[in-house]
């Protein structure tokens, strides 16, 4: 591999990692990046005589990576909970979906479990860039998912997934398919107006690309401290949340990375006990008002807190007899840092948001 090869491979691979971070603060447009460069990555690599090896392992790794980014980016920044309930059903679905797939390799399993959050936090971003979310009820939500999961989903996992078709090789086999193409997209533009201006209304002047603002009363540390010390606790639904999320994240990982070993089931269980030491820790800090202000001190801090209490334990359970791969265990160590603490940060974003719209949505509910 030439040098100019090496660095344009690093500065795809960085971005795949980089990108989904900026969903924060800035979703539609960040999504749309890491949407595109999940498409033209291999071509980009093709472009320099690169095949990378293995390489289809990390893209699936890769992709379940921004796809959690962004549903903790819900926690963060979604103001509707009706379209909050329906992604996290869609989210959760999907992964239960690709669990099963890395087990049994059952290719039709990606059909009956397609990826519609994804298309669906793009469309609430989209909505939400020039419309009003917030007076929008389930109704609305459930038929969009819908709409995407039938109209969208289910012919892009069955060409893709089912059919094992690549869009590349297609065109180039098949150059008419190209005009067909086209008038996919055009006609899908024309459809999306005709629906935005039948069921949206009027858009409201200028366009909303960054993310909304945390309400006040939980957009500094201490705040959130202050609601972890008073309502957070072990048994929740919260911690069962996040053992299940990174659980089920890290077996993923373990099926698609080639040179990971170990059992699912360890792992899932290990997993878990770190996840519940992390959410102890959490709580015990909170109360003490042991507080950070950056994301990236959090990660950094609950990092060094995961690997000290991971190699402890392995020296009091094994006394130290070198069956822990390390690289592994800091991998997976990292992914358990970087998802507990940014859920621990926003979590309690989301249960502000909710308590304050809690009337709103009983009173939609029994209209």
């Amino acid at each position: 591999m030439s040098t100019a090869t090496a660095l344009v491979f690093a500065a795809v691979v960085a971005g795949r990692f980089l990108l989904p971070l900026l969903i924060f603060r800035h979703p539609l447009p960040a999504i749309i990046a890491c949407l595109i460069l999940d498409g033209v990555d291999q071509t980009i690599f093709q472009t320099f005589g690169y095949d990378p090896p293995g390489y289809q392992s990390y893209d699936k790794a890769m992709d379940i990576f921004y796809l959690a980014i962004a549903y903790l980016a819900t926690l963060r920044n979604w103001t509707s909970m009706w379209a909050f309930q329906v992604s996290w059903f869609l989210y959760f679905y999907r992964l239960i979906g690709v669990v099963l797939f890395e087990f049994t390799h059952f290719r039709p399993l990606l059909l009956i479990f397609p990826n519609t959050f994804e298309y669906f936090f793009i469309a609430y971003e989209a909505i939400r860039s020039r419309w009003q979310v917030a007076a929008r009820d389930y109704r609305f939500w459930i038929a969009l998912a819908t709409l995407i999961w039938v109209v969208v989903k289910l012919p892009q996992e069955y060409w893709i997934h089912v059919a094992q078709m690549d869009l590349t090789d297609t065109l180039s086999d098949h150059p008419w398919t190209i005009g067909v193409l086209i008038a996919l997209v055009v006609g899908a533009c024309l459809g999306i107006r005709y629906l935005a201006a039948t069921y949206l209304g009027e858009p409201q002047p200028g366009l909303r690309l960054a993310a909304d603002p945390i309400p006040p009363a939980i957009n500094e540390a201490s705040e959130r401290a202050a609601w972890t010390a008073k309502y957070g606790k072990l048994r929740s639904m919260a911690t069962a949340e996040k053992v299940v999320l990174v659980g089920l994240i890290s077996v993923i990982y373990a099926r698609v990375l080639p040179d990971y070993e170990g059992s699912s089931v360890s792992l899932f269980f290990g997993v878990g006990v770190v996840v519940l030491v992390n959410a102890a820790f959490t709580i015990l800090a909170s109360r003490r008002m042991w507080t950070v202000e950056s994301a990236l001190a959090g990660f950094v801090g609950r990092l060094a807190f995961n690997v000290a209490f991971v190699l402890v334990a392995d020296w009091l359970l094994r006394r130290n007899s070198g069956d822990l791969d390390f690289i592994d265990t800091f991998f997976f160590l990292s992914l358990i840092s970087l998802i507990t603490s940014l859920h621990d940060r926003y979590r309690p974003v989301h249960a502000v948001r909710m308590r304050e719209t809690t009337e709103p949505i009983r009173g939609a509910a029994t209209a």
